[in-house]
């Protein structure tokens, strides 16, 4: 089966971003499918194409992938506008493709929700299977954080996201809320799936040699956070608990930062003016040496800005990466992670905005080292247990591959009564 995927943020282990698509899309080859990856130039992703540019694009086969990569960058720390003008033209892009290349289903996921238009076409006006993959909910989570406020913006986002969930013969949601925002746009629970992000064990597993960052000792406290530094990320949260600590004398508990974002400079800016010595920032490192600097570190922070839509509505994959590692998890939000965070007893579920709280539990994790390894364990066997990324693929590719039209279902039942 010829599977396109459309994912504009599509990156290779090689990048410094999350691989899900990268992951998903070597588990169809596995089963003896055919992929073409549509994506986009993501800042901090690899797309493992090098050559040049012509006519606005380029491909390649990538690992067995067919890679097609469009001459549009895209960078987390981009503008609004200029953001959403790339979505439009990777949009609009990718109806030209849904339109000449030769498929048996179309798969696209976002973000952004932009990314379910060239389905939409592909649905209605070629009649192909369409399976829309849901990351994020759109637009609750940015009128949630303010981030769009215009009423007629919000509500072409609206109809769009309508039009994408019912133009679509299946949907997957990566988390018990995405699940329950698709079925409360009026798609059916038989037409949805639940895959969550996974673990990737095989890279977690054999890590790359161990290392800190420079003034992180050996015998310091190491806990990371590995991803945007963004609006939605709420990163002066973990500032507010480094001024706290510092507060305690604790310069043996560093708080490291991994990644880039809009928000970075002024985060950096902030802790330079507090004289947080115990904040560490980082560049962004791809897949292999983040397998080397979490078997160095002693716990990951899952942080996230305190939004009621990101407690069930969000499947973030630094937390699937701790788990992966090994690594206990401090939460600053409560949801369907904290609670498998004490339920399995793999690190702190913390309440949001309560630096002494946050801080509290870096101490606990510091003078508890022997609780701290026993956590860790139960991070991993969750990991292998629930979340292992070969296994939901499966399930993933069952969904994707045995999606059937009405057309198609109509020509089954006609051959059984011919027979």
């Amino acid at each position: 089966m010829n599977i396109l995927y459309f994912h504009q943020h599509f990156s290779t282990p090689k990048g410094s971003t999350g691989i899900r698509s990268y992951g998903m899309a070597k588990r169809l080859l596995h089963h003896g499918h055919n992929v073409t990856m549509v994506c986009g130039t993501y800042g901090g992703g690899e797309t493992g194409l090098d050559s040049a540019f012509v006519s606005g694009k380029r491909e390649g086969i990538v690992e067995g992938i067919r890679v097609i990569e469009f001459d549009l960058a895209y960078s987390n720390s981009d503008g609004f506008l200029k953001r959403s003008m790339t979505f439009v033209k990777f949009a609009l892009k990718s109806i030209g493709l849904a339109f000449t290349e030769k498929y048996d289903v179309l798969f696209a996921t976002t973000t952004p929700l932009t990314a379910g238009i060239p389905g939409i076409f592909a649905r209605w006006l070629r009649g192909k299977p369409f399976v829309f993959e849901v990351r994020d909910l759109w637009p609750e989570l940015p009128k949630e954080m303010g981030v769009i406020k215009n009423p007629i913006v919000l509500g072409l986002m609206s109809f769009l996201e309508w039009a994408s969930y019912r133009s679509a013969h299946r949907c997957i949601g990566l988390s018990p809320g995405i699940v329950e925002g698709i079925k409360k746009r009026g798609v059916e629970a038989s037409k949805i799936a639940m895959v969550p992000n996974g673990c990737d064990l095989s890279i977690f597993s054999q890590p790359s040699e161990p290392w800190r960052p420079e003034r992180v000792k050996d015998t310091d406290l190491m806990a990371i956070f590995t991803g945007t530094h963004g609006m939605a990320n709420g990163l002066d949260a973990v500032l507010d608990s480094a001024s706290e600590l510092k507060k305690r004398g604790r310069e043996d508990i560093k708080l490291v930062l991994v990644g880039q974002g809009k928000l970075k400079q002024e985060l950096e800016k902030r802790a330079l003016e507090l004289n947080l010595s115990n904040v560490v920032f980082h560049a962004p490192v791809n897949k292999e040496r983040l397998s080397g600097l979490m078997a160095s570190a002693d716990i990951g922070m899952q942080v996230l800005a305190n939004i009621p839509a990101f407690y069930f509505g969000t499947s973030p994959n630094k937390f699937f990466d701790y788990i992966s590692a090994g690594l206990p998890v401090i939460n600053n939000y409560p949801g369907w992670l904290a609670g498998m965070i004490e339920e399995k007893q793999c690190g702190f579920a913390v309440e949001p905005e309560n630096s002494i709280a946050f801080a509290d539990a870096l101490e606990k994790a510091a003078e508890q080292r022997d609780s701290l390894v026993l956590m860790g364990k139960n991070a991993r066997q969750l990991a292998e247990s629930q979340f292992d990324r070969s296994l939901l693929a499966d399930t993933w590719v069952e969904w994707v591959t045995h999606v059937k039209t009405p057309k198609m279902v109509s020509a089954e039942v006609k051959d059984e009564k011919t027979l």
